[in-house]
């Protein structure tokens, strides 16, 4: 359970003064010296502050790097274990004036921050995972607000593909993407759901191996969302896109799979009082029990063999993952 953790988060980031400071500090009551980095980012509506979290994995490409991994005469790996991604995708916490309190689109922070603290938690403890995991989100207690159907969406003072040149790096092998998507009618039931694994303009099927930690972290059967093609390409092209969930995947040529905070009805994602603990729990535990699995090799994001029969049978789908091109 992840609930301590949670609680106290929420706390520190349910302020007018939250910010990337207030998260590392909390942070550091766990790890004092965990590898924490905070710095504010400017974009066209104002600034936020981003925090990116790298949790060392017993024989990750950390440890490789730094030549602190057994030898293979001891029978460990010869080659890092993956590193996962868990991204928690917002425009921000909160969107004051105009709304005072924790907005509904900060879940997904708060989601990774927890998974975060969790992680440091367990490295303090001695139950190091495989391979490393990174975390990013950023913090903003005064984000703007835009119009959106069927629900108003909450804006961002940074554009999406700012945020992605900080989170996104080739070092990521798989990507968890952690949103509030409760401001549509696709998904309609409460708790969390995942997407199909996205890969480089192609909407895979959706991970097997993911369905079973999502039943087994919620004790249900497992929810998945739709999405379609305008999902998985940039913001600022006019199509309709659900959220920003998927914008890490035009980004990356990793794996990316949307983890999604879902309601039964609509929610506003500049709605205050609309944040459930439970599901904001099951969210981050989620995506510790992925970074386990994932770093030890015992999950994957999809079928390798059968994406490279797609791309030479159909050719690269990459350019989804781009701007349009204007018409000759």
């Amino acid at each position: 359970m992840l609930l301590k953790h949670l609680l106290a988060l929420f706390e520190l980031l349910d302020s007018p003064d939250a910010c990337g400071r207030t998260a590392e500090s909390y942070l550091r009551q766990i790890d004092p010296q965990a590898d924490i980095q905070v710095y504010p980012l400017t974009g066209p509506k104002g600034s936020t502050d981003m925090i990116r979290i790298r949790i060392a994995g017993r024989c990750g490409k950390t440890a490789f790097t730094a030549g602190k991994t057994p030898s293979p005469s001891d029978g460990k790996p010869t080659k890092p274990a993956p590193t996962l991604g868990i991204l928690g995708r917002l425009g921000g916490l909160g969107a004051r004036p105009q709304q005072i309190g924790f907005v509904s689109d900060g879940d997904g922070a708060l989601a990774a921050l927890t998974a975060a603290a969790k992680l440091l938690d367990m490295r303090q403890k001695g139950d190091l995972l495989d391979g490393d995991v990174f975390i990013s989100t950023h913090i903003c207690p005064d984000a703007p607000v835009r119009p959106h159907s069927p629900v108003p969406f909450m804006d961002s003072p940074v554009e999406t593909a700012q945020v992605n040149r900080e989170e996104v790096s080739d070092e990521l092998d798989a990507i968890l993407s952690l949103d509030t998507t409760k401001g549509n009618r696709i998904i309609n039931t409460r708790g969390i759901a995942i997407s199909p694994t996205v890969k480089e303009g192609y909407i895979l099927p959706v991970s097997e191996d993911l369905l079973d930690i999502l039943q087994i972290v919620t004790g249900k059967l497992p929810q998945v969302f739709a999405l379609s093609t305008y999902d998985i390409t940039p913001y600022g092209n006019g199509l309709y896109h659900l959220n920003s969930i998927l914008q890490p995947s035009t980004a990356s040529a990793a794996p990316v799979v949307g983890v999604a905070i879902t309601t039964q009805a609509a929610v506003p994602g500049c709605a205050t009082g609309a944040s459930h603990c439970a599901d904001v729990e099951e969210a981050a535990r989620f995506a510790v029990e992925t970074a386990k699995a994932f770093g030890a090799g015992r999950c994957s994001f999809y079928d390798q063999t059968l994406f490279q029969s797609a791309q030479a049978q159909y050719g690269s789908l990459t350019h989804l993952q781009g701007m349009s091109k204007p018409s000759a």
